[in-house]
């Protein structure tokens, strides 16, 4: 029993290159060099792998099947750790219809797609694809093949069922109609029909019970009619369906394998001895096999079981008639045959390769790294917290000694030498620069700010110009324009443009305040900067108790003083302890996600934060506690200290220079530390924006090819539509009328170039010299038509009378009424003389011109059409002259004008 198995064509990818944005992604995300180039180096192989699977042709080979079945496993291990969902990753892939073959006025369908789920979907066809191929490749005449067939069948069911459940999903679209749930489903039950057909030539190669081959055959023709049913009733499948032999393929199986089982029943029963039933099923098996011989003949030959059922339904009848007599029950009150299938769609489960190797096996996932990302968010959160409350705590102290001159105020002795906290403060100040650095960092300031502000409105500039353009478009081919909006699909860029703006905005106002400070206390600051010469006569001169130098209450003061110094100094070890701790909670989430399939990341987070860093919170509350007693005391202290001191308009003079030179010092200190943070800030902006901007040229430039893509397929289809729907009838009096006014003559078919086999003439016989053979009579070619009439007023002149042997002539046309003729030109009669064996050669017929007698032309040949005006005059006959030596053509009549 020959039979046919049907096979799913390749999907075909056009090309991508993923190394370039998996490249890009690697080297912002990854810190180590050496990191980045491992996992490059892995991108550029994941590249390849696409090539070896999809940019060649496969072979019907396992081999080729485990090409694509890595690259799927791939996709599926990096859709986890790159972000594909987010567009940050600008890649497009286009792939054709399975199906669909084109036409003579353009290419296939295409379908263009930014998202990884669509790569995944089209490649899991093409393994279904491919499964069917091998499968249909088998040798079903040993156990190996079909135990290989029915494997495959079943893989390729199971992947097509697959994409049936998560193509909408991954896709979130309309998809093409070959990867369309109805057409995968369908191909789903097709496959699984084929792998119990392959089961049931098994259990028939094996001879095993009737009973269980009859209920094979009854499953996979159930499984056969239910793929019929989903070809024949659902309008929405690829013309493959109906078109490319699978529909009747489809029907005959049906038959031929309820064939089958009726005809393995009836044996089962003609074992119990049931021979009504036997006759029953036999004849019920004819029907269905004549029903395929009929129709589906040229698909299935069915011959084998047609004679195998017509030999037992023969044998069944004789045997009842003769001995039996039992009654033959109708098809309608036989039993059902039961079914037993032994097949089901081999399930998805990722790694589909039993050789899968995860080139980017260190790399942690996608949502580990979100999660580590939020995390790192918060601790930088809590650290700048506990480092923005120290250093307050240390400008409030420094503010709080400034303003009761401290501690100048107690190492004022002399009251005419500068105090040497005060010369203390002014060396820190020269130090760094003085007024020089204040300077020129916030000249840098407007152009760090200016460059990133032009970085930011370019990476939003090229958006809006392709969002217009795709505007444009859509606006032009409106329901045609079947692609994600740019508004939409922009909407997660601009919020995040829009983000960096206002931190810009707020870095201004920040930079503005600075200015402001600056402004306020430039004077004092540029006294600090002065020699101390300079700095100790700009300061007045006092006249300070000298009796309180050696008192209980100046004591107090300075080891209050040096207290806070100490307080000031833990909490700088603090703020760098805080700042080198570093901790890893990759592992952690890592364990998370294998656990509980997600990460939880707010209670691992905050529990981890507080273990790392409790200790230190509590360290820092208690100093910041610490700070609140000392100030408390020393303010207490001065109040006692100021009632001691002897007040003069010199001493208080003296004592607010001295707080402003504190203050001013204080100032310097972190009006340099702001302006530093924000070249910091600035420069590390530009690295994010400078990203922002190529994210959004990549897309943009991703976003292009697709539009190019689209714009050619719209034109392709555009150009298969047809110009109207409908052509209009000619009017009737435009049918009916013929150019010159009368009725047009029937186009004349053109003469055959069969020639009369009558005997020739003896003056024209050729005398046979091989094998001294009698003289054969040569074909003579028939005589030359006579030329057309050339208007309706001059008759023809009569020829001269053709030779005996001439074949009647040909009838020609009439000419045009522009030439003189009335009617229509006739149908192309082709060249005047044939072509046939004996004559050299084949001529073509020169272009219709007026007749001229000595125009013969490149081929010594008579034009066939004459001017208006006198019709030749007839000439007497004559004798008919041999053919002339070497001339390819028989002597022509002359006409006279």
């Amino acid at each position: 029993m020959a039979t046919t198995f049907v096979s799913v064509p390749f999907k075909k990818a056009s090309e991508v290159d993923m190394a370039r944005p998996l490249s890009k992604f690697i080297q912002a995300t990854c810190p180590s060099v050496d990191t980045q180039a491992e996992y490059i180096k892995a991108a550029e192989e994941l590249n390849n792998l696409r090539k070896s699977a999809l940019g060649r042709p496969l072979d019907k080979h396992d081999s080729s099947l485990e090409i694509l079945l890595r690259y799927y496993d791939q996709l599926c291990s990096i859709e986890l750790k790159f972000p594909f969902a987010d567009n940050q990753l600008c890649l497009t892939f286009t792939w054709k219809d399975a199906f669909d073959k084109g036409s003579l006025f353009g290419g296939s369908v295409k379908l263009a797609l930014a998202s990884l789920g669509y790569e995944k979907s089209c490649v899991l066809f093409n393994i279904g694809a491919l499964a069917s191929q091998i499968a249909a490749e088998q040798n079903l005449e040993n156990d190996e093949g079909l135990k290989a067939a029915a494997k495959y069948y079943q893989l390729a069911s199971g992947v097509f069922q697959h994409i049936k459940d998560t193509v909408l999903s991954a896709l979130n679209r309309e998809p093409s109609m070959d990867i369309s749930p109805d057409t995968v489903g369908t191909l789903s039950v097709i496959m699984l029909a084929q792998a119990q057909e392959v089961f049931f030539l098994k259990a028939t190669a094996d001879k095993m019970k009737d009973a269980i081959i009859a209920k094979l055959a009854n499953q996979a023709a159930d499984y056969y009619g239910d793929a019929f049913k989903q070809c024949q009733y659902k309008e929405n499948l690829p013309k493959y369906f109906y078109f490319q032999e699978v529909l009747p393929v489809l029907a005959a199986k049906h038959c031929m394998m309820q064939a089958n089982a009726e005809y393995h029943q009836s044996i089962l029963a003609k074992q119990q001895k049931k021979f009504g039933e036997e006759i029953g099923r036999l004849q019920h098996a004819s029907d269905l096999v004549k029903t395929v011989a009929s129709r589906y003949d040229e698909y299935i030959n069915v011959k084998d079981l047609s004679d195998k059922i017509a030999r037992a339904l023969t044998a069944a009848k004789k045997d009842n008639d003769f001995i039996y007599h039992d009654r033959v029950p109708d098809l309608k009150d036989l039993e059902p045959v039961g079914k037993a299938t032994l097949v089901k769609p081999t399930p998805v489960s990722v790694p589909m390769s039993q050789k899968f190797n995860d080139l980017f096996a260190k790399m942690v996932p996608l949502a580990v790294q979100q999660a580590l990302s939020i995390y790192n968010q918060r601790r930088a959160d809590l650290v700048n917290r506990l480092i923005a409350q120290m250093r307050e705590s240390t400008n409030l102290a420094n503010g709080v000694l400034a303003s009761l001159n401290l501690p100048a105020a107690v190492e004022d002795v002399s009251g005419d030498t500068i105090p040497g906290s005060i010369l203390e403060k002014s060396k820190v100040v020269i130090q760094q620069g003085g007024l020089q650095t204040i300077d020129q960092l916030m000249r840098d300031l407007p152009e760090l700010l200016q460059r990133n502000r032009e970085i930011l409105d370019e990476a939003l500039k090229v958006l809006d110009q392709e969002e217009i353009t795709d505007n444009d478009l859509k606006a032009k081919f409106k329901e045609r324009w079947k692609r994600t909006p740019s508004s939409e699909l922009y909407k997660p860029l601009r919020t995040e443009g829009a983000n960096f703006r206002t931190t810009l905005d707020r870095a201004v106002q920040a930079d503005k305040v600075v200015r402001e400070r600056y402004a306020t206390h430039r004077e004092i600051i540029s006294l600090l900067c002065k020699p101390e010469a300079e700095l100790n006569a700009a300061i007045p001169s006092g006249n300070p108790t000298k009796s309180l130098q050696g008192s209980e209450v100046v004591m107090l003061l300075k080891t209050l003083l040096a207290s806070l110094n100490e307080v000031k100094k833990e909490r700088e070890t603090f703020e760098n302890d805080i700042k080198s701790l570093q901790f890893d909670m990759t592992n952690k989430f890592l364990t998370a996600l294998a656990q509980d399939g997600a990460i939880n990341e707010e209670a691992i987070s905050v529990t981890e934060l507080d273990h790392f860093y409790g200790g230190h919170t509590e360290n820092v509350q208690q100093n910041l506690k610490k700070q609140e007693e000392l100030l408390a005391k020393i303010q207490a202290a001065h109040e006692e200290f100021s009632k001691s001191t002897q007040s003069s308009t010199d001493a208080n003079q003296r004592e607010e220079i001295l707080k402003k030179l504190a203050a001013g010092h204080d100032q310097f200190v972190e009006l340099v530390n702001n302006l530093k943070e924000g070249t910091k800030f600035y420069n590390g902006f530009t690295e994010i924006l400078l990203k922002f901007q190529t994210k959004c040229s990549d897309i943009v430039f991703a976003r292009k090819t697709e539009r190019d893509e689209l714009l050619k397929d719209l034109q392709q289809s555009i150009a298969r539509e047809p110009s109207a729907p409908n052509i209009p009838v000619a009017p009737a009096y435009q049918s009916a009328v013929s150019v010159g006014g009368t009725t047009p003559a029937v186009p004349t078919p053109a003469p055959r170039n069969v020639f009369p086999s009558e005997p020739q003439p003896p003056e024209h016989a050729a005398p046979s010299s091989i094998g001294g053979c009698e003289n054969q009579p040569k074909p003579q070619p028939p005589a030359r038509p006579p030329p057309p009439s050339v208007g309706s007023t001059f008759p023809a002149a009569p020829l001269a009378a053709a030779p005996a042997t001439a074949s009647a002539p040909v009838p020609v046309a009439s000419m045009p009424a522009s030439i003189g003729g009335t009617g229509m030109l006739s149908q192309a009669q082709g060249p005047p003389y044939p072509s046939y064996q004996g004559y050299p050669g084949f001529y073509p017929v020169p272009m219709p011109m007026a007749y001229n007698q000595y125009a013969y032309g490149q081929y010594n040949m008579p034009y066939m059409y004459q001017p208006p005006g006198q019709p030749p005059f007839p000439r007497p006959q004559q004798p008919q002259q041999p053919p002339q030596p070497g001339y390819p053509y028989p002597q022509q009549q002359f006409y006279q004008q």
